[in-house]
């Protein structure tokens, strides 16, 4: 098995089309986005071990906490062993987590459910979610946008595939406490053999690869692109990192904050209008800003190739704190605007995600960007209970005040305009990696080297 996961066992043939890595990280991106479909379990867990909505979102919580740790913690093995090994790891991680839950919900251990899914599959979120990263930017160096666009948009989307079908499953298996078990059960073997297509088919190119015809950019051109390579522990000791950390923490906790309230949001905006949103309906608005959120992360970061990255976010956060006030202002008075509004937020939400690998290696160079990467991604962990607690938290604070309502939401949205203007500053503030940090040509920069 070590022979087999072994990094030099997967570098590509002469003619190996590059086009089938990202089928490969997809396979993997696709699995792991069912994260976004954890609310399809919440109701059922309710009801059967008499949870409260705090207790049933735990999972979903420590899942997103854990996908930013293990990201930073694990990267720089990621580096080293290759996307292969990675790969597997997420997918014995994330498969056992899902059986876990199984026995948990089977013997009515909740805590073992929150072992599974929110620690163990946790860690399967995140090193499955940097896993395909610097090898898709290795091979796709002329659109390192795109080709990072088109794994993580199956994140975004992995959703739109899990939450029919787990629904479906729940509705052949029940909902007491066997049929969830079940239904986990089934999860953890299908993902498994799923995820397994991405294991086998992932190549990373020989050594000195390129595109046919494809020549290095001019640097000069593109003053926040580099040339050189930067490690992973000078990264983090660098100006750039910290104020890219805050451009991500920032648009994430925006996106989020509208993802996880989205049902309760639209049927509370437009609740004392005369044309009121059923709960079919804010199901199907919940099923929009998954499209927009997976298809934002195609479009825009392919986009970026063209913009470049500063530029791109940009759009995120400035565009995305004008969408913010519109909807703050507006209120409930044109739903059409409303939703447009949101699937804009949550394509930019989606769109921050898939562009910022690219936005890595131009300021640090392909090195080691998976383990930087693997670090950034706590800013996701951060924004993944920030959000949530600032739209949650003021909601219930304005609902026990007596306000309904836009008034129950009104606050957060002028605190997310804030938190995008933070990030807006950040994305300014970001210059070219000082040449300090660069490693030596006299010392050769191997790939997987321990930071």
């Amino acid at each position: 098995m070590a022979r087999f996961l072994d990094r030099s066992r997967i570098v590509a043939a002469p003619g190996w089309s590059r086009w089938l890595v990202p089928p490969a990280a997809l396979s993997v991106h696709l699995a792991i986005g069912q994260a976004y479909a954890w609310s399809v379990f919440k109701p059922p867990l309710e009801s059967s071990l008499h949870l409260s909505g705090t207790q049933s979102a735990l999972p979903f919580q420590l899942g997103i906490v854990m996908l930013g740790l293990s990201a930073a913690f694990g990267g720089t093995l990621v580096e080293r062993n290759g996307p292969r090994w990675a790969m597997f790891v997420s997918m014995a991680c994330f498969s056992s987590g899902f059986l876990l839950s199984a026995l948990g919900v089977a013997t009515r251990q909740y805590w073992l459910v929150v072992l599974g899914y929110g620690v163990v599959g946790g860690i399967g979120l995140g090193i499955g979610y940097i896993s395909p990263v610097s090898t898709l930017i290795k091979w796709f160096p002329d659109r390192p946008g795109m080709a990072t666009g088109i794994a993580i948009m199956g994140f975004g989307g992995g959703a739109l595939i899990a939450s029919p079908w787990s629904a479906q499953m729940l509705e052949s298996f029940g909902t007491s406490t066997n049929g969830i078990a079940t239904t986990f059960l089934v999860h953890g073997v299908v993902y498994a053999v799923f995820m397994t297509m991405g294991v086998l088919l992932v190549r990373v190119p020989a050594e000195g690869w390129s595109p046919p015809g494809w020549t290095r950019p001019v640097v000069a051109s593109r003053p926040l692109i580099t040339d050189a390579d930067v490690s992973a522990r000078n990264a983090i000791r660098t100006p750039q990192f910290y104020c890219l950390w805050v451009v991500l923490c920032c648009n994430v906790t925006a996106g989020i904050g509208i993802l996880e309230k989205a049902a309760p949001m639209i049927r509370d905006f437009f609740a004392g209008t005369a044309t009121p949103v059923a709960v079919g309906a804010a199901a199907g608005f919940v099923a929009l800003l998954s499209l927009a959120n997976m298809t934002g992360r195609f479009v825009w970061s392919s986009t970026s190739d063209v913009i470049g990255r500063k530029n791109m976010y940009r759009v995120y956060l400035g565009a995305g704190a004008l969408l913010y006030l519109v909807i703050a202002l507006a209120g409930n008075s044109s739903k059409p605007l409303f939703i447009v509004c949101a699937l804009g937020i949550l394509s930019f939400y989606g769109g921050g995600f898939a562009t910022v690998p690219a936005y890595l290696k131009d300021l640090f160079g392909t090195y080691q960007v998976g383990a930087i990467h693997g670090r950034l991604l706590t800013a996701w962990s951060t924004a993944g209970v920030l959000g949530p607690l600032i739209v949650n938290a003021i909601a219930d604070a304005q609902k026990a005040a007596g306000r309904s309502g836009p008034a129950l939401y009104t606050t957060s949205l002028y605190i997310m305009i804030g938190l995008l203007a933070v990030g807006l500053l950040a994305n300014e503030l970001i210059r070219p990696v000082s040449d300090r940090y660069h490693e030596k040509p006299a010392e050769p920069a191997m790939e997987g080297q321990a930071t």
